[in-house]
């Protein structure tokens, strides 16, 4: 420090702001020395955590230095500044609490980004990662929290009464939720979708007249892709109080279906039609026979049931083995020539 005095003794006396010319030279120096050091940080040390990250098996390291390399350059500015007005400017208490509030408010920001990273690596990590829709209900819940009480601690730091602070909120809270019943509705809704697991993001769902593809569940609303490629927004609170039908959940589906045969059909072929359909559908690899009888006397026809499950939950996989089952039965009736049945009427005309 003697040192530096007779280096800057040939400087003029001269004051501004309560610090004279010698500090503030030596304040810009500072200020620059510690973006330096900074630079370097970032240019070196932060570069070789980085590779030896990479050599790592575990992603927690990789997490950590991802968000310290996203610290804006922002924060270390105003980090430099701090220091500079702390260690050598003399600041009038009022700009220095101004000053020290601004650095505590992106202090705490970088701090609650690099702690709710952690938080979310360690619930990836845990059993609710394998449940995404769960995992997402807990990360949502943990960022509320965190970014709450990072907002209480800023607030208190910066000299706010948080105790008169908590109490405004709760009862500014419970006239809030008077007047926002349908919005805290969907978002304990929400809650609910999160936790007791009715449907998944992937989940093909049924919803009243609605049908589709979840992609997205919200706070407020779920977003479901429909058939022809529109997006349905159906709010939480309609999704929990309606009858939801999932087909995810759905291993196998049982296919019934009717047909008739014509009267003149002989009893040996109607007593073959059975074996008949059980044959083709266990030619059919995602099919498994259920049965097949001779039930009715119609009309105009023989009446035949088929009973079968198709062993699978897609729609487009049932479609195809129903499609080919149903050519499998016309072209085995084609070839022992039994004849479908259609509505008709055989008028017989008395001569006198």
């Amino acid at each position: 420090m003697e040192n530096f005095e007779i280096l800057t003794a040939w400087i003029p006396e001269m004051n501004f702001f309560g610090n004279s010319l010698s500090e503030l030279v030596i304040a810009v120096l500072l200020f620059f020395a510690i973006l330096l050091a900074v630079r370097l940080f970032r240019k070196v040390l932060l570069r070789k955590f980085g590779k030896m990250a990479e050599r790592t098996n575990t992603q927690f390291d990789d997490t950590i230095f991802e968000k310290i390399s996203q610290i804006s350059g922002i924060f270390y500015l105003i980090f430099a500044f701090f220091l500079t007005t702390k260690l050598v400017l003399n600041v009038d208490p009022a700009s220095q609490k101004i000053v020290d509030g601004v650095f505590f408010v992106v202090l705490a920001y970088e701090a609650l980004r690099l702690g709710q990273a952690v938080v979310f690596y360690w619930l990836r990590s845990s059993a609710l990662g394998k449940n995404k829709t769960s995992l997402q209900g807990i990360q949502m819940i943990v960022r509320i929290l965190l970014w709450a009480i990072g907002a209480l601690l800023v607030f208190s730091n910066l000299g706010f009464d948080v105790s008169t602070l908590v109490a405004s909120l709760g009862i500014g809270g419970i006239a809030i939720a008077l007047a926002a019943q349908n919005i805290l509705g969907d978002l304990f809704s929400s809650f609910t979708i999160y936790f007791d697991k009715p449907f998944e993001v992937g989940d093909y769902i049924v919803v009243g007249t609605h049908e589709g593809t979840v992609k997205k569940i919200g706070l407020k609303t779920t977003r479901i892709s429909a058939l022809r490629g529109e997006e349905l927004v159906i709010s939480n609170r309609e999704l929990t109080e309606s009858r939801v039908q999932n087909f995810k959940k759905l291993k196998r589906r049982r296919v019934d279906f009717e047909f008739g045969v014509t009267y003149d059909t002989p009893v040996e072929k109607l007593k073959n039609i059975p074996e008949i359909v059980k044959s083709v559908v266990e030619k059919v690899e995602l099919a498994e026979f259920g049965r097949t009888h001779f039930h009715t006397f119609d009309d105009s026809s023989l009446g035949f049931v088929v009973v079968y499950f198709v062993l699978t939950g897609k729609k487009f996989d049932h479609m195809e083995t129903q499609q080919e089952i149903n050519l499998g039965i016309l072209s085995a009736f084609e070839k022992e020539k039994i004849e479908m049945a259609f509505p008709t009427q055989t008028v017989y005309l008395k001569k006198d």
